[in-house]
C-alpha cells in the first residue's frame, strides 16, 4: 500500500502522479492531488481547478478575478462560455 502525501492515509488504491519537472507525488483521491498541486487563484486565493485565465504570467480562477486583479490588461479579460454571441 501506498501513503498519501498531503493526508498520510494510507490506501491500496493509492496513485503517483508525475510532474514535468520530475516530482512524483502520491495521493490516496482527487481531492489531495488538488490540495497539493492545483494552482491558488491571485485574486481570491481559491484553488484553480479548471482552465483558469492567465494574465501576464499570473493565475486567476476566473475572468473576474482577473479583471479585480490585473490593472493592465484584466478589464479586455471576458468570459465566453455560454455568452451569446450577438
Amino acid at each position: 500500500m501506498a501513503t498519501c502525501d498531503v493526508c498520510g492515509n494510507d490506501y491500496w488504491m493509492a496513485f503517483e502522479v508525475r510532474t514535468l519537472t520530475g516530482e512524483t507525488y502520491t495521493f490516496d483521491s482527487f481531492e489531495c492531488a488538488i490540495q497539493r498541486l492545483a494552482p491558488l487563484c491571485e485574486h481570491c486565493k481559491c484553488r484553480i481547478i479548471g482552465h483558469g485565465v492567465e494574465v501576464e504570467g499570473r493565475f486567476f480562477c476566473c475572468a473576474h478575478c482577473a479583471r479585480e486583479g490585473a490593472a493592465t490588461l484584466g478589464q479586455q479579460i471576458r468570459d465566453t462560455v455560454g455568452a451569446h454571441p450577438g
